[in-house]
């Protein structure tokens, strides 16, 4: 057995990014295991590890200091995840906690405390009282015994965060009598005690041996908790707690069966089947058009893989998707489906985490995050909208959940399926290259066609515009509300208006903290700066110049929904942007408003722009194609053509045919032009000769240098000796691009620079990156932040 942990502790400093040894106490032989969190000695402190490696003997030859108690009584990670989070560090230059603590649902990374509870009876000879916490266990010297106790059955043990409960209970009643006994108990006591003779016939009468302590005290109002405890010291009955999922119970009784598939559906599901039946390791990208039947083929080969007593991972972009994509799969699969997702509670993505550790569920739907779920035997990985950027992590570790799937379905030797109707540029590079395999779906497998796409000039359209509204758009749009059909408008921001400023001087109120000016709010008349929070009231007289002539300039969701009604008073407008959908499951609520059509109207930003499936659907409407179309990002046209073609795709999905209105001042641009016709093909041609002209991805790889400071002098001052410690290393076929400030150079008192790497040979620039991010871990303490991301999938 082994006696000595390697254990990475988590203090982030780069003299200690590395494994330390620890002796494991004997008492504890049993329950550390590789993947354990532990609190170890470190210095004068007490800190988290992770025990990354069991062994026999130490190669060190100082004295081992011993690991003070184990943090759980089962592994938090998986040999896997621990192989994965030493690449994470490596290839995203993080320190191995951050990226084990990535892994970890948040209500592993809080404060909390293990309560050790009876499981039936109490072993009454070895006087311990129970409940007692981890933490008392461990001080009393109780815990070697209660986890033998626990090996036995005959101790349960659950979690509570000491900030806000992780598992959730409820409180149960047992009758400790035969029923019959209840009578003579009845029969011997005083006619004055109501209560008690209350609650005896209460469990006399009562059918089931058990009930729940809510369900009782609802069915007999006389009774209260009091009277509950005083029973169970009579020994009339036991009271016990049974852990409660918070998430609502799925109703499984009537699952639905598997579609017919078409014929272009068929071909591409047997092209993967075989993969599943052989256990064999391939990428897929599935290119097919909006409405072409993704979905059902993703339902039917995770259900080849449940077959096999295999499990299955389930990822989508945005939190918005999930609700609807979460239902298809219970639908299809009830219990078995486990939901992880940012939108969840503390509580309620540790119940689904716990849900999945235990086996209970085999099949996961999720957000970028549920890409580390604690599975076991995966036989596919599933990404929808795989182009979609929010597959990146921003922060460290900047992970990119694709590059995590593909690893973790080599690991499994499990097929991974990369789905959308829009590819990236380098997923689809790469299927050309026979890297991944590619898989097409032209057509959809119904009856019905492409929505007509029409493209409205604004140019020509403006005299004739109600504000923001052009006259076709807006007859499509009352045309539909006759005939109680229902419609998606898009505008890719949130807020009022882009911004107020003053006829007379020009003055526009800025942000004190960034560079950028405030954004009107009108729900709370207030201007938010969307980068620091700061928030302060529209004034109606500008400081500048005194006059009361303030205007607002640009659009924004709320003055479109304004305008709307004013323009069509009865209608009834669901806004979604990042203001109405911050409150705890408010996204499933507003969809949940627009399926029933207790609205006309889903008016919103990119998040209802893909994955949304409503039947009744059958206008979509864009007030400004040309938003993002010239931002300083190499990717702007791409992202433009993905948006403009998924938002079309919601249009016509049902029996009814569907329409697209595009406003837009450029037409002609081919971004524009190719997603009316939903044409990929040409748009990935087109796009891919401007991309090698440029020597951008998918034809060079990209790395990004981002520096901070609450100095600009030394922001920039480093950014100079960064680029010259580089260029010491610069081949002929690597670009360095920079110093240059980021498109917004102040964000909340920090001054940011960037430095962008473009190369072709991924080695060449390795080591200088490691040594870059190693030397200037020092600098952080002084205040100079420098990020390294591959890869960057967003440069404002």
């Amino acid at each position: 057995m082994a006696e000595i942990a390697e254990v990475i502790v988590d203090v982030k400093a780069r003299q200690v990014n590395r494994p330390f040894d620890y002796l494991i106490p004997p008492e504890y032989s049993d329950t550390i295991a590789l993947g354990s969190r532990v609190i170890v000695p470190f210095g004068p402190r007490k800190v988290q590890g992770f025990v990354v490696r069991l062994k026999d003997q130490s190669e060190k030859e100082q004295t081992l200091k011993e690991i003070l108690y184990p943090m759980d009584s089962e592994p938090s990670l998986s040999e896997e995840l621990i192989q994965l989070g030493r690449f994470m560090a490596d290839h995203y230059f993080a320190f191995m906690t951050q990226c084990y603590e990535t892994m970890l649902p948040n209500a592993l990374k809080s404060s909390y405390d293990r309560v050790f509870e009876w499981h039936n009876e109490p072993v009454k000879e070895l006087n311990i009282h129970l409940p007692m916490t981890w933490q008392d266990a461990q001080q009393t010297n109780s815990l070697k015994t209660l986890l033998a106790l626990k090996k036995d059955n005959k101790v349960l043990l659950t979690t509570i965060v000491k900030d806000k409960k992780t598992v959730k209970t409820e409180t149960l009643v047992t009758r400790s009598l035969k029923r019959s006994q209840y009578k003579d108990i009845f029969e011997s006591l005083r006619p004055n005690a109501k209560k008690q003779r209350e609650l005896v016939m209460a469990l006399s009468l009562q059918t089931a041996k058990t009930i729940t302590k809510e369900a009782l005290l609802k069915n007999y109002p006389i009774l209260t908790q009091a009277d509950l405890k005083s029973g169970e010291e009579k020994g009339w009955l036991t009271i016990s707690k049974r852990e409660v999922s918070r998430m609502k119970p799925i109703e499984s009784d009537h699952l639905t069966r598997p579609l017919v598939l078409s014929n272009e559906q068929q071909e591409a599901y047997n092209r993967v089947l075989p993969t599943i039946e052989h256990n064999e390791h391939r990428v897929f990208l599935l290119e097919g058009v909006t409405g072409s039947g993704k979905t059902e083929l993703y339902l039917q080969w995770i259900q080849e893989v449940l077959k096999k007593g295999k499990t299955a991972l389930m990822l989508v972009p945005e939190i918005a998707l999930t609700p609807q994509m979460t239902a298809r799969f219970q639908s299809r699969f009830g219990k078995k489906v486990a939901v992880l997702h940012s939108g969840l509670s503390k509580g309620e993505r540790f119940d689904e985490w716990r849900k999945i550790k235990r086996k209970e569920a085999t099949v996961v739907v999720g957000a970028r995050s549920a890409v580390f779920a604690p599975l076991d035997y995966i036989g596919i990985i599933i990404l929808d909208e795989e182009h979609e950027s929010s597959y990146q992590q921003s922060e460290v570790p900047h992970y990119h959940a694709r590059d995590i799937a593909i690893r973790r379905g080599q690991y499994h030797d499990a097929p991974v399926i990369l789905g959308s109707a829009t590819p990236s540029l380098e997923s689809r590079a790469r299927a050309q290259k026979k890297v991944y395999d590619l898989l097409q779906l032209k057509h959809r497998p119904t009856k019905q066609s492409l929505p007509e796409v029409h493209l409205v000039d604004m140019r020509d359209a403006l005299l004739d515009s109600e504000g923001h509204f052009s006259q076709p758009l807006l007859k499509a749009i009352k045309d539909r509300l006759k005939k109680e059909e229902q419609t998606v408008l898009l505008l890719n921001r949130r807020g009022f208006s882009s911004y107020v400023m003053c006829r007379s001087c020009g003055h526009v109120p800025m942000c004190p903290n960034c560079d950028i000016s405030l954004t009107l709010h009108l729900d709370d008349h207030s201007l938010k700066c969307h980068y620091c929070g700061h928030q302060e009231p529209v004034q109606k007289v500008c400081p500048q110049c005194g006059s009361h002539d303030m205007r607002y300039v640009g659009s924004g969701t709320q003055q479109i929904e304004r305008e709307l009604k004013q323009l069509i008073p009865d209608i009834r407008v669901t806004r979604m942007d990042w203001d109405t959908t911050r409150k705890k499951n408010q996204h499933q609520h507003l969809l949940e408003e627009f399926a029933d059509h207790r609205t006309d109207v889903l008016l919103g930003t990119q998040m209802i722009a893909k994955g949304l499936d409503y039947p009744n659907v059958t206008l979509v409407g864009v007030i400004n194609a040309d938003t993002g179309l010239y931002l300083p990002d190499f990717r702007a046209f791409e992202k433009t053509f993905q948006l403009l073609t998924q938002v079309s795709g919601r249009a016509g999905r049902g029996d009814k045919p569907g329409d697209v209105y595009i406003q837009t001042y450029d037409p002609s641009f081919y971004a524009i032009r190719l997603a009316k016709n939903q044409d990929y093909e040409t748009f990935y041609e087109r796009e891919m000769q401007l991309r090698y002209r440029g020597k951008y991805p998918p034809f060079y790889y990209t790395t990004l240098l981002s520096i901070s400071a609450p100095l600009e002098q030394e922001a920039l001052r480093v950014s100079y000796r960064l680029k010259a410690q580089i260029e010491k290393h610069i081949s002929e076929d690597m670009i360095l691009l920079g110093p240059s400030p980021k498109s917004i150079a102040r964000i909340n008192n920090r001054y940011y620079f960037q430095i962008l790497l473009k190369y072709k040979k991924i080695d060449c620039i390795e080591g200088v990156l490691k040594k870059i991010v190693s030397d200037t871990q020092a600098k952080n303490k002084q205040d100079v932040y420098v990020k390294v991301e591959r890869e960057p999938q967003n440069f404002m």
